[in-house]
């Protein structure tokens, strides 16, 4: 099973790809960032994001995905624009055909570290661990998407087994 976990933005969009091996074992497939220019419209900014994305699932073929739910802060013009970014990269998983899941912070937080409010770094480690990575991913947005797709396959596993248990 291969899942894409994605940590929405305008500036900086973090992705991470990882598959569970027949074995049980999770490892890495790709990890990175696209990064926009703040100099550009946010429109094109959002095509940019879009064409980037549709790529990278074209080019892996992900079977699952997720997104990082909006935590609204203060500042609702950042706010605003982290929700297109959202808009843009579900609409990216629903195009082709990947089925999508959505998590707030506290929910990866917990299934990745298995407590809420875990600092960054606590994520961040608890991500290399888990994904036997030889250095802590950076930066802090693709960290953040392999823990959205590390959240995203658990609990896509365990609606699995209850869906087979009902069967």
């Amino acid at each position: 099973m291969l899942a894409i976990g994605i940590d929405p933005g305008t500036a900086i969009t973090g992705y991470g790809l990882i598959r569970q091996a027949a074995g049980g074992a999770v490892v890495v497939v790709d990890y990175g960032v696209i990064r926009t220019s703040a100099n550009d419209q946010l429109a094109l900014r959002l095509v940019q994001l879009q064409r980037e994305l549709a790529a990278l699932i074209e080019i892996h073929h992900p079977e699952i995905g997720a997104v990082e739910k909006l935590f609204f802060q203060r500042n609702v013009s950042t706010a605003m624009s982290v929700g297109q970014a959202r808009g843009v990269a579900l609409l990216c998983l629903a195009a082709a055909g990947v089925r999508v899941g959505e998590y707030t912070p506290l929910e990866i937080k917990q299934a990745v570290v298995g407590y809420g409010k875990a600092s960054k770094g606590q994520v961040q480690r608890m991500v290399q661990r888990t994904l036997a990575m030889d250095q802590l991913p950076k930066p802090d947005d693709a960290a953040d998407a392999l823990a959205v797709a590390m959240c995203h396959l658990q609990t896509w596993r365990t609606l699995q087994r209850i869906e087979d248990q009902r069967s």
